[in-house]
């Protein structure tokens, strides 16, 4: 099964933004941003992509692919 992959912290090294900036300006702890940014999150609102996207000056596209196979451990 594909997965989708984030790849927030390649965008943020990309702009020169912190972690720690982007979650000042979309109003976030920095223990969600970490979650979100390791990939682990369950799900994120548009209100707070729209948010990360406008800050960062980049499309919903440029965060979250679709792509990659899990692996069969975590599909068991």
């Amino acid at each position: 099964m594909k997965r989708i992959i984030i790849q927030l912290s390649d965008v943020l090294r990309e702009k020169g933004v912190t972690s720690k900036e982007l979650c000042e300006h979309v109003g976030i702890t920095e223990a969600n941003m970490s979650i979100l940014r390791s990939g682990k999150a369950k799900g994120i609102r548009f209100e707070t992509l729209a948010k990360i996207c406008d800050y960062l000056d980049c499309e919903p596209g440029d965060i979250i692919k679709y792509g990659g196979f899990e692996d069969d451990e975590e599909t068991a």
